[in-house]
Parts: structure tokens; C-alpha cells; sequence
């Protein structure tokens, strides 16, 4: 008697001990693990460089230049006529170049790299909200698994305690062999169904703890009240999500930064006014410095047709970015229509499968009553098996694809 209770102690204790996962640390724990949030970052630290490189034509340009002349001919007057003297030589210039004004080229280049640096945080945040998306779908479809293990679980010990009343009933001369072999073949059955739907729960734990970075316990405890969330999606919702959408955002700045390199690559016709200082040194037959202080202005005259086939390119590129966000903005409408008939038909369906449920527990009932009473044949039963059967699980799918659509449009809205 001692063992019997030292022995359920011990299963309570392990329930009480049970792991604890809430969806929040589930989403948590990816977002600091994933790889794919990691690369992002690095993408937004590139996206700064390239702002750096681009603001660097702003400041100041210094180049040092040395040269050295193991033997060259130096002619000189002599006499009326001309003498060589062969020598080496060495010379050393610094040089200072400041732009002043090139037609706002630099400018719009600056502004361009500061889109990028502005699209790769939006592109962070929205694989953000995709990653959160794909947890909340694993996590929910972990519960799904478990209570479908559950459901068939009850079936298996249903189909089972008919097997065994089939055989009691043989026995007594009231079934035939018949009917213990139909059952028992439904036994089999179950049970296929069964290890079905814990490999089926066991991968979907494996895919969340990859996500995580951590093993999960499969006695793990969960927030099954999340899969009977309800969501719904009004107009005002859409316009909501049409305006907060990382995609949408990122198309917008895409254009913007379209718009700012076809703007650049034209006014580089225009050329560049710069300030100029160099000072050299030079030591050959004679030792001297010079000194040069000045403004110079250069003007692409002509470049083989480069400069205009790059601002054709920038406007295509320009134009070809309108077209990409219109083509976005169309996809997200049409994804915002059908998640909201999904949930108008969830909602029917749900509401459809409850009542199911209460009248095939009901069928059910009556069925095993008859059948034990020899009015019901086993096949009778068997359906009235299935019938309940296919509503449990049929209720749970149609929470899961409720939720999941809820989810979806929570990551269109951009929320984590």
C-alpha cells in the first residue's frame, strides 16, 4: 500500500515539476537564437557602411603620392647646344581636395544610402514578425497534436472495450466471431492512427526547439486557451495593415530611393566644382617644392554614352520599384480578402462542429446501448465511432486554422 502511494507522489510531483512553455518565451527565445535575425542585424551594420562611404564625399580627400626614378635623361643647354646627364630622382606630392558643389549628386546619394540603412531595419523587424508568425503556428500546432493524441487515445480504448465486450458477448453466445474480428480489426486501426498522431506531435516539437535553440520536454506544459483565440478583420483593420505593413513600408522607401539615384545619375552630367591644394617635393639635379592652390571645375564631356545609359538604368530602376509596390499592394489585398472569408467560415464551422460533437456523442451513446442489447450491429457502431471522431478532430483543425489565420494577419500588421 506504501509503494501504491509513494508511486502516485511521485507522478504528481513530476506533473508539478512539469516544464512551463508560454508562447511569449516561445517567441523570445527565437528571436534571440535564430540565425536568420542574427544575418538582419548584419545587414542594417552594411547598410550604415554604406551611408558612411556615401557621406565621405562630403569631407575632405587627402592622397599622398611618392616616385622614385632609378635613371632617367635629363637634357640641359650648353654652349648653344644641348647636353644629357643621366640620374636618378625622387618626388613627393600631398594633395587636398574638398568638394564645394557638384548639383546636389552627393546629396542624393547620401539621402539613397540612408534608405537602404532605413530598409534593412524594416526588413529586421519584419522577419521579425515572420519568425514570430511561424512560432505561434508551431506552437499551435503542438497543441493540436497533443490533443489529437488525446482524442485518439480515447478512441483506442474505446475500440478496445468494444473488442473486449465482443468477446464477453461471444462467449455468452449473443455475437458471433464476426464481430470480434471487425472490432479487433478497428483496434488496429486506432492504434495506427495513434502512433500517427504522436509522430506527428513529435515533429512539430522538434521543428519549435530548433527554433528556440532548446530541447522541449514532451510532458511539456502549453497555453492551450491561445487555440480558441478569436480574430477578426474589418475594413478599418485592412486600411490599418495596408499602412503598417513592413513590406509596404520597405516598397515605399524602394521607390523614395529610386527616385534620389535617377535624380543622382542625372545631375552627374552636370560635373563637379572642387578645391584643390598640393604640395610637392622634388629632388632630381636640383632640389625645389612647389605649391598649388586652386579651384577646378570638371565636366564630363563625353564618356562613350556611360553617363546617360546609367541614368536610364537609375530610371528603369525607379520605375520598376512603382511597379513592384503597386504589384505588393494588389497581393496584400487579395491575402487580406481571403483571410477575412476564411474567418467568416471558420467561425460557421466551429459553431458546426460543436454541435456535431454533442449529437454524435449522443448517437454514440445510444448505439453502444443498443448494441449490447443485440438491436445494433457492430457496424453501427463503428460509424457512430467515426462520426464522433471526425467532428473532435474536425473541431480541433478548424481552431488551428482559425488561430493560424489570426496569426497571419497579425504579421501583416507587423506585430510580434
Amino acid at each position: 500500500m506504501n509503494k501504491k502511494v509513494w508511486f502516485v507522489v511521485l507522478l504528481l510531483s513530476q506533473g508539478l515539476n512539469a516544464e512551463s512553455l508560454t508562447l511569449h518565451r516561445a517567441i523570445s527565445q527565437t528571436l534571440a537564437h535564430h540565425p536568420d535575425v542574427k544575418r538582419f542585424m548584419l545587414n542594417i551594420e552594411s547598410a550604415k557602411q554604406g551611408y558612411n562611404s556615401a557621406y565621405a564625399d562630403y569631407l575632405p580627400q587627402l592622397n599622398a603620392t611618392a616616385t622614385y626614378t632609378a635613371t632617367q635623361t635629363y637634357v640641359l643647354p650648353n654652349n648653344g647646344g644641348f647636353s644629357t646627364i643621366d640620374d636618378d630622382g625622387w618626388n613627393a606630392a600631398i594633395s587636398l581636395r574638398q568638394k564645394v558643389w557638384d548639383f546636389s549628386k552627393t546629396a542624393t546619394l547620401v539621402e539613397a544610402s540612408h534608405k537602404d540603412e532605413e530598409i534593412a531595419n524594416l526588413s529586421l523587424q519584419e522577419v521579425k514578425a515572420l519568425l514570430a508568425y511561424k512560432v505561434k503556428s508551431l506552437y499551435q500546432l503542438l497543441l493540436v497534436q497533443r490533443k489529437a493524441v488525446e482524442v485518439r487515445q480515447k478512441d483506442l480504448a474505446s475500440k478496445e472495450l468494444f473488442y473486449h465486450q465482443a468477446q464477453a458477448l461471444v462467449k455468452q453466445g449473443l455475437k458471433t466471431h464476426a464481430d470480434t474480428q471487425r472490432f479487433l480489426s478497428s483496434v488496429y486501426a486506432a492504434k495506427d492512427a495513434l502512433a500517427l498522431a504522436k509522430s506527428g506531435f513529435e515533429k512539430a516539437k522538434v521543428s519549435l526547439s530548433l527554433y528556440m535553440g532548446k530541447p522541449i520536454s514532451s510532458t511539456v506544459k502549453l497555453q492551450s486557451h491561445i487555440l480558441t483565440k478569436k480574430s477578426t478583420l474589418t475594413p478599418a483593420q485592412v486600411k490599418q495593415i495596408l499602412a503598417k505593413n513592413y513590406k509596404m513600408k520597405m516598397d515605399a522607401k524602394s521607390v523614395e530611393k529610386g527616385k534620389l539615384l535617377h535624380q543622382a545619375n542625372r545631375n552627374a552630367h552636370f560635373g563637379s566644382i572642387d578645391v584643390v591644394a598640393t604640395h610637392s617635393r622634388f629632388d632630381t639635379l636640383n632640389s625645389y617644392n612647389t605649391d598649388y592652390v586652386g579651384v577646378s571645375y570638371s565636366i564630363p564631356l563625353y564618356s562613350g554614352g556611360r553617363l546617360s545609359a546609367q541614368e536610364q538604368q537609375a530610371k528603369i530602376g525607379y520605375q520598376m520599384a512603382q511597379e513592384q509596390s503597386a504589384s505588393d499592394k494588389m497581393a496584400l489585398k487579395e491575402e487580406l480578402e481571403g483571410l477575412r472569408i476564411d474567418l467568416r467560415h471558420y467561425a460557421t464551422t466551429i459553431l458546426a462542429k460543436k454541435a456535431q460533437i454533442r449529437s454524435a456523442k449522443s448517437a454514440l451513446k445510444i448505439v453502444k446501448a443498443r448494441y449490447k442489447e443485440g438491436l445494433a450491429t457492430y457496424v453501427e457502431v463503428l460509424d457512430a465511432t467515426s462520426v464522433w471522431l471526425n467532428a473532435e478532430l474536425g473541431l480541433l483543425e478548424s481552431y488551428y486554422s482559425r488561430s493560424l489565420a489570426g496569426d497571419r494577419i497579425d504579421y501583416l500588421k507587423g506585430k510580434i
